[in-house]
């Protein structure tokens, strides 16, 4: 089990073990999804688009363990791990996995690859800034880089602190894309091949 202390020694990184920090996680993501935030919050703090729900946190995590961080045995952050096998579980991440199908990375069609999404990461607000955001991204290389050749997200262009969080960890864009509702999307790639 990964298990990664962080100055001061009270915060933790560690993959999930129970139900109640799935329950934490699904939380803290109610708090951090556009629709309950005001503009400026959005573009000032960033914001997550996908609503989980138990029985698909679950499902996630019996193939491949997502990560959070803890303080005080509190989820304060969190990086959700989603392999193809999900790939039909929601419906907004379907436009995203129909483009994969058919996209190039280093001239090699990327579903000859070995490959996971990041299906959500996200920090409790008043513990952004301190590097936890990479800490969780650097948990999930350590835990996962020996069975995967790149990890993908995709990032509303409009989510510009996220955009720039992901580009200072080692994600390059690949392509940009607009979704059914007018959202314009940044498919982002880590190549862990590279990072060995």
């Amino acid at each position: 089990m990964l298990k990664i202390n962080f100055p001061p020694g009270d915060i933790v990184i560690k993959e999930v073990e129970n139900e109640q920090e799935l329950n934490e996680i699904l939380q803290l993501q109610q708090k951090n999804i556009a629709a309950v935030l005001d503009p400026v919050e959005i573009s000032d703090q960033g914001f997550v688009t996908v609503q989980h729900d138990m029985e698909l946190l679950l499902n996630m995590h019996s193939i491949a363990p997502s990560l959070i961080a803890c303080h005080q045995q509190h989820v304060i952050g969190y990086a959700l791990v989603m392999t193809t096998e999900n790939r039909n579980s929601i419906p907004v991440l379907t436009p995203m996995f129909e483009i994969l199908d058919h996209l190039k990375f280093h001239r090699k069609m990327i579903s000859a690859y070995n490959f996971f999404i990041m299906g959500q990461v996200c920090i409790e607000k008043d513990y952004r800034g301190q590097g936890l955001f990479r800490l969780l991204y650097e948990g999930l290389y350590q835990r996962h880089a020996e069975k995967y050749d790149l990890l993908i997200t995709e990032v509303a262009t409009r989510n510009k602190r996220s955009i720039n969080a992901h580009a200072g960890i080692g994600f390059e864009s690949i392509h940009q894309y607009t979704d059914y509702s007018g959202e314009q999307w940044e498919i982002l790639v880590w190549d862990w091949n590279n990072s060995r």
